[in-house]
């Protein structure tokens, strides 16, 4: 059992970047229960989205289960096991009829980019910006872009994502 730096609950909604601020040790972890979870090492996103994303929207990236991948951190840091009523993988959806590869009126693969340090958000905001009518877009990521799903989902898009083995996620958007 690792002893705690701070004893910083570990919870769906807690803050990764707090959460390895506080427990650096998780870091592996992580990477051990999804190896989505290897963007962790990036040093760009591990100071801009580590900084806002939770755990909730994490386990949606790594397609695990919300309840066990808070439980397992916890088990980690030697706390008890916690309740969660959402314990299901997020990519369970069924996938909708716009959503398809000849519905993509604009594509970005974004993997590159990911890799070499970058972050495609504002890039894509700027595209959905421009996205006529009920045009779809596709952007290819190595992982689920939860906290910029998120934003656009807030911003009247639907958003659908199809993985591709472990490392490549189709994220369609398109205008409610």
């Amino acid at each position: 059992m690792v002893e705690p730096i701070e004893q910083l609950p570990i919870t769906p909604d807690t803050k990764v970047g707090a959460l390895l601020a506080s427990y650096p040790q998780l870091e592996e972890v992580l990477i051990g229960i999804s190896p989505t979870y290897r963007a962790l090492k990036n040093p760009v996103l591990r100071k801009t989205v580590a900084k806002v994303a939770t755990l909730r929207q994490v386990a949606r990236v790594g397609n695990v289960a919300i309840g066990a991948l808070v439980n397992q951190l916890r088990a980690a840091v030697g706390l008890p096991d916690a309740s969660t009523a959402d314990d299901q993988p997020a990519a369970t959806a069924e996938r909708p009829p716009w959503a398809s590869d000849e519905q993509v009126a604009q594509l970005f693969d974004a993997r590159d980019l990911i890799e070499g340090g970058g972050h495609p958000l504002e890039r894509v905001m700027r595209d959905l910006d421009r996205l006529a009518g009920t045009d779809v877009y596709l952007l290819i990521t190595p992982f689920v872009p939860a906290p910029m799903i998120e934003l656009v989902e807030k911003k009247g898009f639907d958003v659908f994502n199809r993985w591709f083995g472990p490392t490549v996620v189709h994220s369609y958007f398109r205008r409610r």
